[in-house]
């Protein structure tokens, strides 16, 4: 009598070659429709049932079987960075590059899915092919659409290639591992005029500059110093003239935290330090504080499964866990639902110095990574299905 069929080996060549094809064809959140085509097509052919347009522009293949069911997330979009590598699957459209390594996720994920399909798993399997992570809502539209139920999902994980490690190295930790991302919008209304008689105005660049100055303190006197938090001011807007005082300033930036009180307390922080220093200057604001993302915090049991996966594929000294940074993920609505995890899977490439980093438009990846992160998920899925 025959048995199952064995599980398939990691086909790398296929594995680089639709990397490079999706390099070459960026696209933005949720404008991914070749890229959607491209994954839909590719699930068909696996006999996966294949539901597009979850999330807009996102993907859901399933297979089905009785038991529990996990979910396997690739995110798909692309930034708007000008590629400056010379390499032959160099971008070819103007102003959009795969800079974070989605190209390979999706990728990864495929080839994840061409090696589960013949096996009797038990239980279910779910890929969520995910639109806009970039934007920090790509997850929720697909959560909205219900990727998570018929069947119920019980656990998720994801990794993302990672460049801040070298290749052959995955992290893996419980916990807290990527920040909440929020977004302050802050505009400061003063009373404009010449600029050679500013005591006729209210000078809104004047009292920018010190609500800049207070919302750094929000870190260094108004936060726990054992909790991780980071305030950015990253934009600033103001006049048009050399010798004209405007009559607004607008300030836009982030703040990042691992949970927390500071988590709780910086939208009121942010709001009442713009307020009062304005005040003080006789200014008027408007603050709109934006969560985009809730910290990404992963699950023990699940990360230490998925942490003893990576142990057998490249060995326990090989696994780091204590890797976690301030960047956000979207994978975190998803973990907010289902317990699981999510793992950095180094691709630092081995050309010696330090690799460039993601979201920079010289960043690429050793492709070597995308074998690893395929056997790792792949590995993963089957022993929690088991």
């Amino acid at each position: 009598m025959k048995g199952p069929p064995p599980l398939a080996p990691v086909d790398r060549a296929s594995l680089v070659a639709t990397r490079r094809d999706i390099h070459q064809h960026p696209e933005l959140g949720f404008e991914e429709t070749r890229t959607a085509a491209l994954v839909a097509e590719r699930l068909r052919k696996l006999d996966y049932h294949v539901t597009p347009g979850v999330g807009k522009t996102g993907v859901v293949g399933l297979k089905k079987n009785d038991g529990r069911c996990v979910l396997l997330r690739a995110d798909m979009d692309a930034l708007p960075v000008e590629e400056a590598n010379a390499v032959p699957y160099r971008s070819k459209a103007p102003g959009k590059m795969h800079a974070c390594g989605h190209d390979g996720h999706v990728a990864i994920g495929l080839e994840v899915a061409r090696r589960l399909a013949p096996l009797e798993l038990g239980g279910s399997v779910k890929f969520a092919f995910q639109p806009a992570e970039e934007a920090s809502n790509g997850a929720q539209a697909m959560i909205g659409d219900g990727v998570l139920e018929a069947p119920r999902v019980n656990a998720a994980f994801g990794i993302h290639l990672w460049n801040d490690l070298p290749v052959g190295t995955v992290g893996v930790m419980a916990g807290p591992v990527m920040a909440s991302v929020d977004q302050f919008e802050i505009a400061i209304l003063g009373r404009g005029g010449h600029a050679a008689a500013p005591h006729q105005t209210i000078d809104p660049v004047l009292v920018a500059a010190h609500v800049i100055t207070a919302l750094q303190s929000l870190v260094s006197r108004r936060r726990d110093p054992l909790s991780e938090a980071v305030v950015s001011v990253t934009e600033v807007h103001a006049g048009r003239a050399f010798n004209v005082i405007p009559d607004r300033a607008d300030l836009r930036g982030t703040v990042r935290t691992f949970g927390g009180h500071f988590f709780e307390d910086a939208p009121r922080l942010v709001e009442d330090t713009a307020q009062g220093v304005a005040s003080a200057f006789g200014a008027h604001v408007n603050v709109n504080y934006r969560r985009l993302s809730a910290p990404l915090i992963n699950n023990e049991e699940l990360s230490r499964l998925m942490r003893d996966v990576a142990a057998d594929l490249i060995g326990a000294d090989n696994v780091r866990q204590g890797v976690r940074t301030m960047g956000g993920e979207d994978m975190a609505f998803f973990l907010e639902k289902v317990p699981g995890c999510f793992a950095f899977v180094g691709s630092a490439p081995r050309t010696g110095g330090r690799a460039s980093p993601h979201h920079s438009p010289t960043f690429d990846i050793d492709e070597e990574s995308l074998v690893i992160a395929a056997e790792l998920l792949t590995q993963t899925a089957i022993r929690y299905l088991s």
